[in-house]
This record gives C-alpha cells, structure tokens and sequence, in this order.
C-alpha cells in the first residue's frame, strides 16, 4: 500500500492514478480524513499521558490523603488515555482499510489507457504458416491421448483435468528447463507450501476475504485462515514478512515452483475451452527484493529472462508494456508476454503466457519488509518484483499448437527433449 503521508502531500497525483487506473479516488480523501484524525488521537493521547506523570511526580512528599486524591486523579488518566487509545486504534484500522483499496503509482512510460492502449515494445518469430488446417491444442490432446477433461471434471469438477502420456512428461521438462535457466542466472530455488495466511495474501494484494463470489479469485480453507495461493509470488513474497535485512543482503533473488489454484470468477465465456483458462496449474515463479535504486534494472532483467526462456522454446510471441487500466493494484509497471496459439480465436491469436511486474515497495509495506543500511538511520522499506518463468499449461498449449504436423504428430522443442526423452510425439498405433 502507499503511505498516507506520501498520499496527503500528493493528494492530486494519487487521485489522477486512480483516474488512469479506472478505479474509484474515493478512498483517497479518506485516507487523508482518518489520518488527520489518528494524528490528533496521537497527539492527545501523548498529551493525557504527559498529565499522569504530572501527577507522578507530586506524590514524593505528599501527605497520606493528597496522595489518595493523586491515586485516584491518576486512575481517571489512565481511562482517558485507554479511551483515547481505543479511538486511535479504531481510526488506524479504518484509514488502514481505505489505504488497502488505492493502487500503487505507475511508471511514467507506462502507456495510459484500458485494455486497447497495452503497448508491444519487443517482437520474436513471426506466427507460423501452415500448409495445412492447424488443430486447436484440445483436439491434439484428444488425438493424442494427452489429457482428459472428462476425467478432471468427474474428480473435481470444470477447468480441471489429467495430464498424460507426453504432457505429464512436457510439464516435468517446463518446470526443469525454466528452474535451471533460471538457477544459472542466480535465482536460489525454492518449492512453497500452496497454503498461505489470508494476511500473507492481502500484502500482496490479493482480496481473499471480498465479500462476492462473482470477483473473489482465490480459494480459501473452511475453518482456517488459510488460502489455496493462486501464485508462488504470495508464499515467496511472505517468506520475508517482517524481515529487516541489512542493505548487503540485497537483493535476494528466488525462484519457486508450486501448484497455482484459481477460482476465475468473472471469467465465464472466455477461454473455457482446454487448458488456457483452468483451476489449477503449475508455475514457476521468479521473485526479487531489492534496494529501490535497483529495482527497474531487476525488473528488465526478469523480463529478459522470460524472453530468454521463450526463446529457447523456439515460440513466437510478443511483448506488451501494459497499460494503467490493466495493472493490478500493486503493480507500479507489467510486462506481459504473449505467444502464438494458431488455435485460438479464429485463425490464431496472441495469448498471455508470463508477465513481470515491478511492485515497488507497495508489497513490502503491508508485509513489513524492510532493511537497514550504513548511509542512513533506521530503515526503508524494500522493494519487490516478480516475474513468471513459466505457467505450465499457457506453454502446452502454444507448444502443441505451433510444433503440430501434417500427420498429426507433434515435434517436441529440442530443450525440452532430454526430459520428455523423445523427439517427437506420435498417434498412438490402434
């Protein structure tokens, strides 16, 4: 979340970033109310302190009965200052719910606008020609015996499914081939727990208690505070909750591979068909907590890893530097990758397969991630970043899509190969 000072004394430009956002500015004066008010509670409830000493400091000397009167002065202090205290906290939480629903600020070269203003900034491969009527990546998983969603909905119901046969293999291989590339590049590996705190979520941003299901994305555990995660960036963002790392620790550079659990509420009608658009998945995910002067050059250099990774799959895709209106909240700049799917839309479109984003210290205030450092006194708050590596099933489905042939088969990217253990996957013989 952002300060409330930063928010008082930048009322104007907090409020226009809501504007370019697309959501309300209404928490903003809000904010500022509440915290005006918690500084006078604060300030009061110093000054009634201040009077309990006063009155501390009489009783050396006093006589049996001036310092009854003194106990009993004292007591009356010590409710006002509960009362006052009481109030003060109450402000807090109020002002601290209305700070949770204004977004982080956004990056000045970020493109201004909804959906229609994301900007492509880099471009790889050029879409495949076919000489033949591409399938959609459900046919080929049906023709080749490589998933079942008939099966995933009798066991847990609609968007999910079994893996089988080469894909259980190609998922394995993702996961390999996305961990050691990024390993070598330095990142520590890491598997989470698929649980997480509902606080641990709400410091990332996520809303796990919002009251409608129509919106609500995250599964929670009946009788617990717990929440099936949606992204390894909550667990590897809360591991370091309330850490105070020194300076020289920075930055810490992880990548975790765990289950992503979703509900997609709102998203009926889109994508429903395959693995695009599922319930469950597997990621792996590159996380970072830095210093703020080095976090746009973390940032670019996640970017460059996912483009690397995408690379090596042999995919076309294309980068987008997402606009205000399609940021999440504590996104202060995205970079979303896409590829070809030839069977998606008709005749082919672009889908999201990663995306990386900058946060800034938005994460790191909720979760109270801070370090300390020799030129100067107390502590900042870090800043985080993270950035998919790659989601299994958005990569399947360009890979199968793009690598199918005219007999049906579906020739394996050469990285991939030495997990898969094969070249190429092929009818399965009657």
């Amino acid at each position: 979340m952002l300060d409330a000072e930063f928010i008082r004394q930048n009322a104007e430009a907090v409020k226009l970033n809501c504007k370019n956002r697309g959501v309300s500015d209404e928490a903003v004066e809000r904010v500022i109310a509440l915290d005006g008010r918690r500084k006078e509670l604060a300030q009061k409830e110093g000054e009634t302190a201040a009077k309990k000493n006063a009155i501390s400091s009489q009783f050396k000397g006093a006589t049996p009965e001036r310092r009854e009167e003194l106990r009993k002065e004292s007591s009356t202090i010590d409710a006002e200052v509960a009362a006052i205290a009481a109030e003060r906290k109450r402000v807090e939480g109020e002002r601290d719910a209305a700070l949770m629903q204004i977004p982080n600020m956004t990056h000045p070269a970020a493109p201004v606008g909804g959906e229609d203003a994301n900007k492509v900034v880099a471009q790889f491969g050029e879409p495949r020609a076919f000489d033949f009527k591409p399938k959609d990546h459900v046919d080929l998983c049906e023709a080749l015996d490589l998933a079942d969603f008939e099966a995933g909905t009798k066991v847990a119901g609609q968007k999910f499914y079994f893996l089988k046969n080469e894909a259980a293999l190609l998922e394995i291989a993702l996961v390999q081939y996305a961990m050691q590339t990024a390993v070598k590049a330095g990142y520590t590996p890491i598997i989470t727990p698929d649980l997480a705190r509902v606080e641990v979520l709400e410091g990332i941003g996520f809303m796990p208690r919002d009251p409608n299901p129509d919106t609500r994305q995250v599964y929670t555990v009946a009788d617990t505070d717990l929440c099936l995660i949606a992204t390894a960036e909550i667990t590897l963002g809360g591991m370091h909750r309330d850490r105070i790392f020194d300076e020289s620790e920075l930055p810490k550079r992880y990548v975790g591979l765990s289950h992503c659990f979703r509900t997609e509420a709102g998203a009926a009608g889109r994508d429903t068909r395959g693995l695009y658009r599922v319930h469950q998945f597997t990621k792996v995910e590159m996380f970072a907590f830095c210093t703020p002067e080095n976090s746009d050059a973390i940032h670019e250099e996640i970017r460059a890893l996912e483009e690397k990774i995408f690379q090596g799959l042999g995919l076309c895709f294309h980068v987008i530097d997402t606009a205000t209106g399609d940021l999440g909240g504590p996104a202060y700049r995205k970079y979303d990758l896409e590829a070809w799917m030839p069977g998606r839309g008709t005749g082919g479109a672009y889908g999201e397969i990663t995306s990386t984003s900058n946060c800034t210290d938005f994460q790191a205030r909720r979760l109270g991630i801070r370090y300390k450092g020799k030129g100067f006194k107390g502590t900042k708050f870090a800043h985080t970043l993270n950035g998919t590596a790659v989601a299994c099933t958005r990569a399947l489905v360009a890979i199968l899509e793009n690598y199918q042939q005219a007999d049906g088969s579906v020739v394996i990217p050469e990285v991939l190969r030495p997990w898969v253990g094969k070249d190429k996957i092929e009818p399965r013989k009657a």
